[in-house]
């Protein structure tokens, strides 16, 4: 039985995973425990937790997992320093903020407590894609997939396409820096306002309500080639010693000016934050998106013809792109995906465990991810104690009683913070730490967005359905269990799912069975049965902060906002009635 931790560390997304013989034990994203976005320091609270949840100390560890290896890509680097001699400072800078890791064993003395003698694991650094990859072909079922890992950059890639068989990942081919979809996405964000870590998926959700101006100007600034695709470097900042992002004292992600003053020339200036959204931007994010799209499909073709299979493995912070996602079936000849629930960077904690396990060691046991509830969980006593702590009144409730209840409150239009079980692994609420609300009042997304979540007015709330509905009620029928997929909702529901339904008639739906999650499914059917719409809205349980993590930051997070209800475990608390009513 091989113990092994995997980490991803001074890199954004920081978190730690814990595989004991083939089976991942817990995954947890650092933010949620230090309450840092995206944060990029060393992952101490993960390391420490994972190791509790999965009842092992540092002694116990055989390897330690890295989704990142600095020694890969060599020839690539000196071809670019050669061709670009004046980034050579460049590089060696970056060469050495990643190696400002320093040794691992010393950090984990340092900032875990961990004693020098217990510390006998080996090292294993996997590539940065390659690990990726394995985060999500080796959750699957599959014996034979095409591999897909798209992102900004890593270990000098931006994108691999592998042939996935067993428990080998064969690498087809990789794309290089500076040709990067991932960096394009965030140029165009970052010059519409949007330039925060992580802000593309607010482009996404912008894009429906542009017009396709700019077709032609997307068309220079990225195109395609036979295998390929290549940036137009009169749209960028040329390619600098942090590829455009550094980490500040914090931890935090900063994004440094991707667009060059040709942007400037052709649109004018960038948007100011929090001003007004012109026409211009709204077309921009629709051009954009657009051509995206394009490239995205023209990739994930290329990769068939190498690949012929209908199944593909999807990771990286592209595959993030739900609206691709979901028109990806209709434009290539993939049929099934399998897309890790945290495909952005924190995956690659997870990545690198499993390609040791599976690829290195070759262990006998294959997981199976048929949920991403795999962070920490409360029990009853620690509920109650929140509850105490923070004044609220509360009444414990058997499982049909507290289904009931909760129904009733949505049916109200009542908003609920539900909080069960073990929390869900990557950035989005799947149920377990889940804000709740009924997704046919017209009116809904407003008020969440006056009384808790305070998001842009754009952005769309996410529906989750019965996985046997959702041929019914959207236009494709592969599942989406961790939202990674938009579809159409179909023309009969659009009215019936108004606070769910985007500009363009569309859902980033949810699909939940009762094996994935009982109590979480049954609540859905239940509100099902009561109004005829086996649907709910699924929101991130948290204010402008990451999601919430344990019982007293849910307490705190409903005490402080307009929350109506908050359901924690079997406990069910409701506000007094201001209004005297």
């Amino acid at each position: 039985m091989a113990v092994i931790l995997g980490i991803n560390t001074h890199h954004a997304g920081s978190s730690a995973a814990l595989v004991i013989d083939g089976q991942p034990v817990a995954v947890i994203g650092e933010e949620r425990l230090n309450r840092i976005k995206y944060y990029a320091g060393f992952p101490t609270l993960s390391i420490l937790k994972v190791l509790e949840i999965g009842g092992v100390t540092f002694k116990d560890i055989d390897y330690v997992a890295i989704g990142r290896d600095p020694s890969t890509n060599t020839a690539k680097k000196l071809e670019f320093v050669v061709r670009n001699p004046t980034k050579l400072l460049n590089l060696l800078k970056i060469r050495a903020a990643r190696e400002a890791l320093g040794d691992l064993k010393t950090l984990l003395v340092e900032e875990c407590g961990a004693k020098p003698a217990d510390l006998r694991f080996e090292q294993v650094n996997v590539e940065h894609h390659l690990a990726h990859i394995a985060s999500a072909y080796f959750i699957s079922p599959w014996e034979h997939a095409a591999g897909f890992s798209i992102d900004g950059s890593g270990d000098f890639v931006t994108c691999m396409l592998t042939e996935c068989v067993g428990q080998e990942i064969k690498i087809k081919q990789r794309v290089y820096v500076p040709q990067s979809l991932g960096s394009l996405y965030t140029m165009i964000c970052q010059f519409i306002g949007y330039g925060k870590y992580g802000d593309e998926g607010k482009v996404m959700g912008l894009a429906p309500y542009g017009e396709p101006t700019y077709t032609a100007i997307f068309k220079d600034m990225i195109t395609l080639t036979e295998d390929a695709f290549e940036l137009n470097p009169k749209y960028f900042m040329p390619f600098g010693s942090n590829q455009g992002v550094e980490m500040n004292d914090k931890g935090e992600m900063v994004i440094l000016q991707h667009y060059s003053e040709h942007m400037v020339d052709l649109f004018g200036q960038p948007r100011e934050p929090y001003t007004e959204i012109t026409q211009r931007d709204m077309d921009l994010a629709f051009s954009l998106q657009a051509r995206f799209e394009e490239v995205y499909m023209h990739m994930l073709n290329v990769l068939h013809k190498q690949v012929p299979t209908d199944k593909i493995a999807m990771s990286g912070g592209v595959a993030l792109n739900s609206v691709a996602n979901g028109k990806m079936f209709e434009q290539t000849p993939f049929r099934e995906t399998c897309i890790q629930p945290a495909a952005g960077d924190e995956g690659l904690s997870l990545g690198a465990a499993l390609y040791v396990s599976q690829s290195v060691l070759h262990e006998k046991d294959r997981f199976v991810m048929k949920n991403a509830y795999l962070g920490p969980e409360y029990t009853p006593a620690e509920m109650r104690t929140a509850l105490d702590k923070g004044g609220v009144q509360y009444r414990e409730l058997n499982r049909t009683e507290l289904l009931n209840a909760t129904t009733d409150e949505i049916e109200k239009g009542n908003i609920i913070g539900w909080f069960q079980g073990r929390m869900e692994w990557g950035p989005r609420a799947l149920g377990n730490r889940s804000i709740l609300a009924h997704p046919g009042r017209s009116d809904m997304k407003d008020i969440l967005n006056a009384r808790i979540k305070r998001r842009e007015w754009f952005r769309p709330f996410a529906p989750v359905v019965l996985v046997e509905r959702q041929d019914e009620i959207f236009d494709y029928h592969h599942p989406s269990p961790f939202m990674l997929h938009v579809y159409k909702i179909r023309p009969e529901w659009r009215e019936r799912l108004t606070a769910v339904r985007h500009v363009d008639d569309t859902g980033r739906l949810q699909s939940v069975s009762r094996e994935e999650n009982p109590l979480y499914y049954d609540l859905v059917k239940t509100f099902g049965e009561r109004t005829g719409i086996p649907v709910l809205i699924n929101t991130s349980f948290n204010e402008n902060e990451p999601i919430i993590c344990n019982p007293d930051e849910a307490v705190d997070c409903y005490l402080r906002t307009k929350m109506d209800t908050l359901v924690l475990g079997n406990f069910f608390c409701t506000k007094p009635d201001e209004t005297g009513v």
